[in-house]
Formats: structure tokens, C-alpha cells, sequence
């Protein structure tokens, strides 16, 4: 199993456990994390848009050029700001830290 650390805007840590191969959206969801992923992990939209600390960014496959577009139009974009339904997880990313960001952009609504 691997490990994922959530911290929600108000600080607080979350933990989860998923098996390796599982989409860190489907795990943040299951966690009760408040991302929408209106596009169900088809990179279509934006809204499962999270920050990875520092020590771990590097530790996940570089985004493409088509998440790098995406993330264009989220709010809040950080240096590593990441889509969580492009990062699968991995035996390497056990005990990863996730921040869920303080805003979000419902492409439905626009």
C-alpha cells in the first residue's frame, strides 16, 4: 500500500492508503478531499489541481505538456502545483504530501 498524507486549507492532515497504480484523485476523493475532477481524469479541466511539497515533486513524473496547459488555467498555480488525476501513484511515493489548495475553479461554472 501506499501512503498519502493530505493537508487540507485548514491545516489539518489526512491520511490514506491506496494500492500502487491508483490515480491520486481517486485516492484524494475517497478521502473526502474537495476535488472536483469534473473531467473524471481526462485532463479536460482543472479542478483536481493540487500543491506537492517540495521533497516529493521531484519524485513524481514530470508533467506533460498538455497537464502544463491545464494547470494554466487553475487558480492558485505554484511552482509545484500539480493535476492529481495525472499522478499514479507508486511504491517510490509512499507517505507523499498533498496540500489542497485554499481555491478552486469550477470549469462548469467558468
Amino acid at each position: 500500500m501506499v501512503n498519502v498524507q493530505f493537508v487540507t486549507t485548514e491545516g489539518n492532515t489526512v491520511s490514506a492508503q491506496a494500492e500502487p497504480g491508483t490515480r491520486l484523485l481517486e485516492v484524494a476523493q475517497a478521502a473526502g478531499m474537495p476535488l472536483e475532477g469534473t473531467c473524471e481524469g481526462q485532463m479536460a479541466c482543472s479542478t483536481c489541481h493540487v500543491y506537492l511539497s517540495d521533497e516529493w515533486f521531484d519524485k513524481v513524473e514530470p508533467a506533460s505538456m498538455d497537464e502544463e496547459d491545464m494547470l494554466d488555467l487553475a487558480a492558485g498555480v505554484a511552482r509545484t502545483s500539480r493535476l492529481s488525476c495525472q499522478i499514479e501513484l507508486t511504491e517510490d511515493l509512499d507517505g507523499i504530501e498533498v496540500r489542497i489548495p485554499g481555491v478552486s475553479r469550477d470549469m462548469q461554472i467558468g
